[in-house]
């Protein structure tokens, strides 16, 4: 006989539940909430082209056999690029699901109270997913369950990390002001191979930190963790800004996406920040104090920023009444963390005297320093703003290499400069090219609430059979609000290479590089006219997509060429329109840069 509760029942539970999660929010667990989506070993962000000029990060010298060392292992992640999965069980039934999901938040709790961590956990994994099949509009009453059962979930989830915490901590908490070194055959073993097969890749990484490594100490010292981290990125890339593993982990510190994005990492089609030396510090910064956090010493904490914490945790849970160590947990780690822990440590030990080992360190680079910020609106290649600037190549590469393709967004980017430079910058970036990056075989669409997947087809002009195979969908109806999709575009370039007007249709083939602007300039119109005749919400338009068009439809119109010191509002209010009506007919935002010799049309 299946329990259905009371209304009153409902109502304590959900409020017990509340007042317990309160009590454990006290300890602010935030970083250690569930992992963010899109984790794992992931694939270069869907729709984007490769990262130009990315490294491949150091593995390990093998010491018996010529073969490459395993990829980093994630441990526990939910797959990338939003694949998804059938929901197990049957959820026809909405009046079950919503009961059965109750009954596990219930279970839940008790398992919490009983330390079992593990089943509470994957009876609130059920939970959710029980939550997610009930329906979501019409019935008030199953949207007022989806709210209870979501809340539910997400307090008792708050208060499974915090009992980790809690668990996880040996009997004292003090921060180590150093890391203790152990020096065992498996330390020694990673010794050999850096004075040895790895030595030109360490001295070379050893070179490189000085450019970095002062920064990082400076960060390290604000947030009171051990000086001995700054060499973590020896380990984790031999110091390179631009490293990829094989597991997608990018940068200097060697962030997958999903970690990056817990700790304030953005990534786009332009930016991706685990390549900026700074924030990929602080990022790492705040990792690492969580994870010291969670397992009281740092040698775990380390095996978990290798690895994942969530694979450290279930280890760590083996014997709950013990405090267990790196070297306990050491034959159930994966390979590649079995030995990260100990080339960290050797590298520590080679540092520290490394005439004992035959190492003669060579003098570092200077540091990253004595540069300007400048405010940049507009697309431009790097190498050719370094040549309008007079400086060396690479240059402004160096400075910003968490600009993916060597040019600065169609955004506001902030773009460091060296300082005898920066008075000239803004007006060399208004006289270059604006730089628009090759059309990728994708783009990516995110779903809002609504959409369906043949709408979407539509709108981007592919079938609905190509986004479910992209995208490894089993089911045409089985897309969220929030989910990224691909949408395959080459046939909509390839359509893009005949004739752009064809006036029998009256209408305009989209092509790479064009923008609604310079349609609109084409066919003496205007950008909102566009907008308004094709139904567009937005500025987006992609490569074979056809625009009515009415050619010199607007003979009206009046241009102005843009002069230097010209402002939006001035040319506004020169000629007596509202900024609004100037902006909308330019298909132009209020933080929009103009430049001299560009032409704007002046609604009537």
């Amino acid at each position: 006989m299946i329990w259905i509760p009371s209304k009153r029942t409902l109502i304590l539970f959900i409020t017990s539940a509340v007042l317990v999660a309160a009590g454990a929010c006290r300890s602010t667990p935030s970083a250690s909430s569930p992992q963010a989506l899109d984790a794992g070993t992931e694939n270069p962000p869907v729709g984007q082209p490769p990262i130009q000029g990315a490294e491949v990060s150091p593995t390990p010298t093998p010491l018996t056999a010529p073969q490459a060392p395993p990829e980093k292992e994630l441990a526990d992640e939910p797959a990338a690029d939003d694949e998804l999965s059938e929901t197990p069980g049957d959820t026809s039934d909405p009046q079950r699901a919503q009961q059965e999901a109750l009954e596990l938040c219930q279970s839940a709790a008790e398992f919490l109270d009983q330390g079992e961590i593990d089943d509470a956990l994957a009876a609130l994994d059920r939970a959710y997913e029980l939550m997610l099949s009930l329906p979501s509009d019409g019935d008030a009453t199953y949207l007022q369950a989806r709210e209870d059962i979501r809340r539910l979930v997400a307090e008792l989830i708050v208060r499974t990390y915090d009992s980790q915490r809690a668990a996880a901590a040996p009997p004292t908490t003090s921060w180590d002001l150093a890391l203790p070194i152990v020096q065992n055959e498996h330390v020694q073993r990673e010794i050999r191979s850096f004075t040895n097969g790895e030595r030109e890749s360490f001295l070379e990484g050893y070179r490189r930190s000085g450019r970095y490594r002062p920064m990082i100490l400076a960060k390290l010292e604000q947030a009171g963790l051990p000086s001995q981290l700054s060499w973590m990125p020896l380990v984790e890339s031999w110091f390179k800004v631009r490293a990829l593993s094989r597991a997608s982990a990018l940068g200097m510190w060697q962030f997958i996406a999903s970690t990056g994005q817990r700790y304030g990492l953005s990534r786009d089609a332009w930016v991706d920040e685990r390549m900026d030396p700074e924030r990929s510090t602080d990022a790492a910064i705040a990792y690492l104090t969580e994870l010291h956090g969670l397992f009281g010493d740092w040698p775990k904490a380390l095996a978990a920023y290798n690895c994942g914490e969530a694979r450290v945790m279930r280890l760590n849970r083996q014997r709950p009444d013990e405090y267990l160590d790196f070297w306990d947990l050491y034959a159930q780690l994966p390979q590649e963390t079995r030995r990260y822990v100990p080339r960290f440590f050797a590298a520590l030990v080679i540092l520290e005297d490394p005439a004992a080992y035959g190492m003669n360190l060579p003098e570092p680079l200077a540091p990253v320093d004595g540069f300007a910020t400048v405010r940049v609106e507009r697309s431009v290649k790097l190498d050719r703003l370094d040549g309008a600037l007079g400086l060396d190549k690479g240059t402004l590469a160096a400075l910003n290499p968490s600009l993916r393709h060597g040019a600065t967004p169609k955004r506001a980017f902030d773009l460091r400069v060296p300082l005898e430079a920066e008075p000239s910058v803004a007006e060399q970036v208004a006289q270059l090219p604006e730089y628009s990056p090759p059309q990728p075989l994708y783009v990516t669409h995110r779903v809002r609430r609504g959409e369906t997947l043949s709408g979407i087809a539509g709108r981007y002009r592919t079938s609905v059979s190509a986004i479910m195979r992209t995208n490894n969908l089993r089911s045409a109806n089985r897309i969220w609000p929030g989910q990224r999709l691909r949408i395959p575009t080459r046939a909509g370039r390839a359509a893009a290479a005949g004739p752009a007007y064809n006036p029998a249709e009256g209408t305009h083939t989209v092509r790479s590089g064009d923008s609604l602007y310079s349609i609109a300039r084409r066919y003496s119109t205007t950008v909102d006219d566009l907008k308004r005749e094709n139904g567009l919400s937005s500025n987006t338009i992609l490569p074979g997509q056809k625009l009515k068009v009415h050619p010199g439809s607007r003979d009206d119109l009046r241009r102005y060429q843009v002069r230097r010191g010209d402002t939006l509002s001035d040319i506004a209010t020169r000629h007596g329109v509202s900024l609004s009506a100037l902006l909308r007919a330019n298909g132009l935002g209020s933080r929009s840069t103009i430049f001299p010799g560009q032409w704007l049309v002046i609604p009537s």
